[in-house]
């Protein structure tokens, strides 16, 4: 699912928009390409500090879209920068060999966005 593309994409820094929502109001959250992990094909592992309104959003609709992008990598027709679409499913975790894999790269969060990959798309 991960194409080499979408690593390399991540592997250079850039921003992360994560989109959630629900009561019909979505919610905007960013956060870096440096601090996403990809421990298997199909799932990303986020450190979460804050995010309170995007854990709650979830809560109610676990659907969430993302967006991830850098200027460093040729994207489509070999143009600089290449940019990915990720729809996927959320949650949050707080413990388990997860949270502490996490934990110990990021010393800072409180819990981990788990995203379960539903589709990737490249758009640019």
């Amino acid at each position: 699912m991960f194409t080499d593309k979408f690593l390399e994409v991540i592997g250079k820094e850039g921003v992360v928009s994560i989109v959630s929502c629900s009561d019909n109001a979505a919610h905007v959250v960013n956060t870096w390409n440096s601090y996403l992990v990809s421990p298997n094909d199909g799932k990303l592992l986020i450190p979460a500090y804050a995010m309170r309104k995007t854990e709650k959003k979830t809560l109610q609709n676990n659907k969430v879209l993302l967006t991830v992008g850098s200027k460093e990598v040729n994207g489509l027709r070999g143009c600089p920068g290449a940019g990915f679409l990720i729809e996927g499913t959320a949650k949050f975790i707080s413990s388990g060999s997860e949270f502490d894999l996490m934990k110990a790269k990021f010393s800072f969060l409180t819990r981990v966005l788990e995203v379960t990959v539903t589709s990737i798309k490249q758009t640019l």
